[in-house]
């Protein structure tokens, strides 16, 4: 009886096993099926994008433009007659590059009306608390004082632009206002992640940005606002400009009035986020590629600080230099591998350079907002991105 029970356990833990790994393979194999025709629908699209780009002084400026559905512009048709695609866009340089943030704008962005009841303090103590972790010498205007080596694993902010959103769950004050009492994101996290990004521009698009980043970065107020959001889609008395999207701060002027900080915005797209959906049947791969075109966006390319050695050195006065001596015998005139494929893909010429690529699970979707009554106004309903680069804090 004993054994019997025993080779019973084990044959039930095996058939789970082999369910999970059977579950595994399944889904591997059906995104290896899928995903030819989204990384061609991918270079079809940006080909298209190409097209509108230099056609129209080489910038990109809002789906209105025409290119919002490039498969069907291009005549495009998937490998299967029965599988269906979708190409959706979001402009990252939409929202504000993080890296350049500053307390003002920040300050500015949590007293809005997508952040809810967070205050004046509270708003400075979010702003120092992120620019802290981010800018090693950076002075708190609140009396905001982390303390993370009292923490259960210590450690030391790293004094370098945020690489990730997962990142906040590490700040002080940052993780009891963005994450709930499980440690996952909440509503205030999701629409951080869509008023900022990760990656590095100078300017904000204005043709795709939403009413945060227009309080927070042009100070414009909610007549202003709506007056943007009505002239970009098309149902404003704006129709003078014949067109749903602004080519400097006189158009922008023409729709807000005078008042706001008209030029603290630009108007071409510095870096795009591509999401392509292939449908077959109940199979679905999702693939989100993130590109910049020529002199766009980069990606963030900072190395982390250690604040204490750095503040010692400068108490000290002592500098760091690093000596760097070439000889006559190192230096080769034969290219290495590495040169000739660098080479060989500078003759290219791709117009567009690749910053991210995620796929599937990678790709990180809001959790679907409760049912509200209609008098409930004490939660946020952001539109947040769905490809938010931050695993670490969904698992």
């Amino acid at each position: 009886m004993v054994t019997l029970l025993f080779t019973a356990a084990a044959l039930v833990a095996f058939l789970d096993k082999a369910g999970n790994d059977l579950m595994v393979e399944a889904r591997s194999a059906e995104a290896a099926r899928l995903r030819p025709d989204a990384y061609s629908a991918l270079e079809v699209t940006l080909a298209v994008l190409e097209d509108f780009r230099q056609a129209d002084g080489n910038a990109l400026r809002s789906p209105a433009e025409g290119w919002g559905d490039p498969l069907t512009w291009a005549g495009w048709t998937p490998s299967d007659p029965n599988r269906t695609l979708d190409v959706s866009f979001q402009d990252e340089s939409a929202r504000i590059p993080l890296i350049h943030a500053d307390q003002t704008t920040l300050i500015n962005l949590f007293e809005s009306a997508g952040y809810g009841q967070i205050g004046q303090s509270d708003a400075q103590r979010l702003a120092d608390a992120i620019l802290g972790w981010m800018q090693p010498t950076y002075t708190p205007v609140s009396a905001f004082q982390p303390d993370y080596e009292q923490s259960v694993l210590p450690y030391d902010p790293p004094g370098r632009a945020m690489r990730s959103f997962s990142e906040l769950a590490a700040i002080d004050i940052v993780r009891d206002t963005f994450f709930d009492a499980n440690g996952r994101p909440n509503n205030l996290w999701w629409q951080f992640c869509s008023d900022f990004s990760i990656f590095n521009f100078r300017g904000v698009n204005i043709n795709g940005a939403n009413p945060d980043v227009l309080a927070a970065v042009g100070l414009f107020d909610e007549r202003q606002q709506q007056d943007i959001a009505s002239y970009l889609a098309g149902t404003s008395n704006f129709s003078t400009l014949g067109r749903r999207w602004f080519l400097s701060a006189a158009d922008l002027q023409t729709v807000t009035g005078p008042a706001g900080n008209l030029r603290a915005f630009v108007f071409t797209i510095r870096t795009l986020r591509i999401t392509i959906t292939v449908h077959d049947g109940k199979s679905l791969y999702k693939l989100s590629a993130v590109v910049a075109p020529q002199g766009g966006a980069t990606t963030v390319q900072t190395t982390a600080t250690d604040v204490k050695k750095a503040a010692s050195n400068s108490a000290s006065g002592e500098t760091t230099a690093t000596t760097t001596t070439n000889t006559a015998s190192a230096i080769s005139t034969t290219p290495t591998a590495a040169q000739t494929a660098n080479a060989a893909s500078a003759n290219l010429q791709f117009p567009f350079t690749i910053l991210e690529i995620r796929e599937n699970d990678e790709i990180l979707t809001p959790p679907p907002a409760p049912p509200q009554s209609p008098d409930d106004t004490s939660s946020l309903s952001p539109s947040p991105s769905p490809a938010v680069s931050a695993p670490a804090v969904h698992s």
